[in-house]
């Protein structure tokens, strides 16, 4: 990917900061060695032996009962943690419920064809894989390798065995391959239906600038997914899909049932200040729109492809009221391309202190319990604003082409 011709390799005067390498490096160190210090006590199985209850619990069992022949059940809250509570040896409060869409589920399927343990270890380290080769294409050099293992909230993402990984690279590769192999990124888009939440967005902006063939191309994958699920594991899961969605719903983000300081959006920010449930919708609903409506007008503008794509990455998250902080995996996708920018033609004074202000924040959750990632993603979306800011007069040229060969080079 590093080598495609659409993104050449930087070549600028520019260098990271050292105090900024050094602290990536750190970070990467010190997230790495967590896991073999913390297996057997903090990780996967506590000293007695016994699962310590996590969300990647619902995952393998959801996919025990599709390998058991019951798909549906995965829905059924009861059911699910009937089962879950024999994986793990003991007991928890609460719930981990299973409510992805049905297609997730030959994902769950295969890795519940593995021991626990093995599944658990191996789901983070292969969907890491394609998530750190994103990153390295789109920061243009090796640093990118670096910035990937460094990004903070790898840990919760890891540790908990969820798809943040997964979720970074899809969106990372439509916006690497949408200018110059829009099929593909539409392909990629597809594969992202996993993430209801984040499909509202992409096909705004897709529409907004005519890209049809990645439209269509998203479509049919979400579409044959759909109906590959349907065939392998019947309509009854469908139903039981939609049957829980709105419990699920109801669950967490009218009840609250998961403290508020875990979820990484506006809407949880009021609710953990003890805002209204009506004033954090209403809140919500107007920075959606406000973010809808900004967004196409900077894709229909002539301002760089990488100031889009990291605007739309940034966005899903902004747009979405249920987000927790392995989600935020996503913001390394707009941090990539500002180091992209600043390596190419130079640091603003105030980036690489803001950037560094974002991962303190996101590192900074585990002790907090905040919405830190919320405050970062803030950041994130002001230097972005600020260099589209900066790109108004040459807005005022006719349309260029979008493609990644916009890049700083």
């Amino acid at each position: 990917m590093s080598m495609s011709p659409f993104l050449p390799e930087i070549r600028g005067r520019e260098a990271m900061p050292a105090w900024a390498v050094t602290a990536c490096l750190v970070l990467c160190i010190t997230q790495a060695l967590f896991f073999p210090l913390a297996y057997g006590h903090l990780w996967i199985v506590d000293e007695a032996g016994r699962g310590i209850p996590t969300d990647f619990v619902n995952v393998w069992s959801a996919g025990r009962l599709v390998l058991e022949g019951h798909p549906a059940w995965a829905y059924d809250w009861d059911i699910q943690k009937t089962v879950q509570l024999a994986i793990l040896g003991q007991g928890y409060d609460g719930n981990f419920a299973w409510h992805y869409p049905p297609p997730f589920l030959f994902v769950a399927a295969a890795l519940a064809s593995f021991p626990y343990v093995g599944a658990f270890m191996a789901w983070p380290l292969l969907t890491f894989i394609p998530y750190a080769a994103v990153m390295r294409a789109l920061v243009g050099r090796p640093f990118g390798w670096l910035l990937a293992g460094a990004f903070p909230a790898l840990l919760v993402n890891a540790a908990i065995g969820q798809n943040g990984f997964l979720t970074a690279a899809l969106i990372g590769g439509t916006l690497y391959f949408l200018p110059s192999r829009p099929v593909l990124a539409g392909v990629l888009l597809g594969l992202l239906s996993y993430k209801p939440q984040y499909g509202f967005l992409f096909p705004l902006v897709l529409l907004a600038t005519l890209q049809w063939r990645a439209f269509f191309s998203a479509a049919a994958v979400t579409l044959a997914l759909a109906l590959a699920s349907l065939l392998a594991f019947g309509l009854e899961t469908w139903q039981a899909f939609f049957h829980w969605l709105p419990m699920f719903s109801q669950a967490f983000l009218s009840e609250g049932r998961a403290y508020w300081g875990k979820m990484q959006s506006l809407f949880a920010t009021i609710r953990l200040c003890h805002g209204s449930e009506p004033l954090a919708w209403a809140a919500q609903w107007t920075l959606d729109a406000v973010v809808a409506i900004g967004l196409v007008r900077i894709w229909r503008s002539a301002t760089p492809y990488w100031i889009k794509a990291a605007a739309l990455a940034t966005a899903t998250l902004l747009v979405t009221p249920y987000l927790f902080l392995y989600d935020v995996m996503v913001l390394a996708i707009p941090v990539a391309l500002l180091v992209r920018a600043g390596l190419s033609e130079g640091f603003r004074p105030h980036e690489p202190a803001a950037l560094g202000l974002a991962f303190l924040l996101l590192a900074s959750y585990l002790a907090l319990g905040l919405p830190t990632g919320f405050a970062a993603t803030l950041i994130v979306a002001a230097l972005l604003v600020r260099r589209y800011r900066a790109t108004m007069p040459a807005r005022l040229a006719p349309l260029p082409p979008a493609g990644l060969s916009q890049l700083p080079t």
